[in-house]
């Protein structure tokens, strides 16, 4: 909040890009309007005018309205300072998880609950470090490197997305995950060479986790089946499981036991032909070791 010849400046759309709701994403657009229609609700019941509440909170009378309306995604201090000001006893604060998650992309979402029901997680990444290992700054720069360019706002979006995904390591009981990732996106310095420290440092941590395996297929290896693109599979405790590749069934995500199994042998070929996870760690101990 700025202050400009003693007038406060209060905020508007522009100062805060991609807070937009996505009308494709029902459980969003629902989340927002009922946080929306809380705020209208507690703001008229203590007689309080729009923009009265805009000036308590830094906002602009118009953007008040368009989180009211369900149009905007509210800010985590934004709901605080209102319940505050409207004196609503935490309702409002208690919101902040659900409207925290509407601002992750809707297909990260229904990544990230799948991962957190599943027994068993198994990933091959061919062309990055998997976004489940990602240490913060390495996240923001592959995330940064995208072109067109994200906007800085959308890039902590997209960050606190893949951080929260790793939750998934605090599970009790914990899942048996199983990682296969290649020699070269290790080798590539992503972020600088302290950002890429940081990076192998915490691939070490993560692979010696009793119920993490992580190995490290060698550029020095013959053709195998994932040079077409990443593969993950998820198995659940009823049995089911979910797969996709991005070079098999169009890359869109299947169930079909058929397939599954089609995902099963080119993963499991996978993991026969990666370092054994002891070679992997004493492989990434030498990475680290080089710089």
């Amino acid at each position: 909040m700025s202050v400009d010849g003693g007038a406060q400046r209060l905020k508007t759309e522009a100062d805060e890009p991609g807070w937009e709701v996505d009308p494709d994403d029902d459980w969003g657009v629902a989340v927002v309007a009922t946080v929306g229609r809380q705020l209208r609700l507690r703001r008229e019941a203590v007689g309080m005018r729009a923009a009265e509440l805009g000036t308590a909170t830094g906002y602009g009378e118009d953007l008040i309205y368009k989180i009211e309306s369900g149009k905007r995604i509210p800010r985590p201090e934004f709901l605080d300072k209102a319940d505050e000001v409207l004196g609503a006893g935490g309702l409002l604060s208690a919101m902040k998880e659900d409207v925290a998650k509407v601002r992750y992309p809707k297909k990260v979402r229904a990544l990230g609950k799948m991962e957190a029901k599943a027994v068993e997680i198994g990933v091959y990444e061919c062309n990055i470090i998997a976004g489940l290992l990602q240490t913060p700054e390495h996240a923001r720069a592959v995330i940064e490197a995208a072109q067109p360019p994200y906007s800085p706002d959308d890039v902590e979006r997209m960050v606190a997305a893949r951080l929260d995904r790793q939750s998934v390591f605090e599970r009790d009981p914990a899942p048996s995950i199983h990682f296969v990732l290649e020699e070269a996106p290790l080798r590539r310095q992503v972020g600088g060479t302290m950002v890429w420290r940081r990076q192998l440092e915490h691939l070490l941590e993560v692979g010696r986790l009793r119920n993490v395996t992580l190995q490290v297929m060698p550029t020095n290896t013959e053709a195998h089946p994932g040079l077409d693109g990443r593969i993950e599979l998820l198995k659940f405790p009823d049995g089911t499981a979910v797969g996709r590749s991005d070079g098999a069934f169009s890359g869109r995500p299947i169930t079909d036991p058929k397939q599954l199994r089609i995902l099963e042998l080119r993963y499991g070929t996978i993991r026969a032909q990666a370092f054994s996870p002891r070679e992997s760690l004493a492989f990434t101990e030498q990475l680290l070791g080089e710089t």
